[in-house]
């Protein structure tokens, strides 16, 4: 039987801005990241979909994953640290745009 999983739309290297939407429930993507832009790290495999799974669903089809890198200026106003500064968060596709 053939896994239940979506297609990953995104490859290592490409920019991705996160969704600024703020639904009710359990929403792994942090508050704070929402609407910032990044770079994908790496694609860290598929899995079901938390949002789905906390309200005692399947979770599938299973979503990819991905690791995210953005600046650390890029996510924190006046951030005082150096340019190089990074944030990694890993984010499930359907957040990303």
């Amino acid at each position: 039987m053939a896994e239940n999983v979506v297609c990953p739309c995104f490859s290592v290297g490409v920019r991705v801005r996160v969704r600024k939407a703020y639904p009710l429930g359990h929403i792994r993507t942090p508050y704070y990241i929402r609407g910032a832009s990044g770079v994908i790290e790496r694609l860290c495999g598929a899995f079901g979909n938390p949002e789905e799974l906390a309200q005692q669903r399947s979770g599938e089809p299973k979503q990819p994953l991905y690791r995210v890198r953005f600046r650390q200026q890029d996510v924190w106003p006046g951030y005082r640290g150096g340019d190089g500064d990074t944030l990694d968060v890993e984010i499930f596709q359907h957040w990303l745009e």
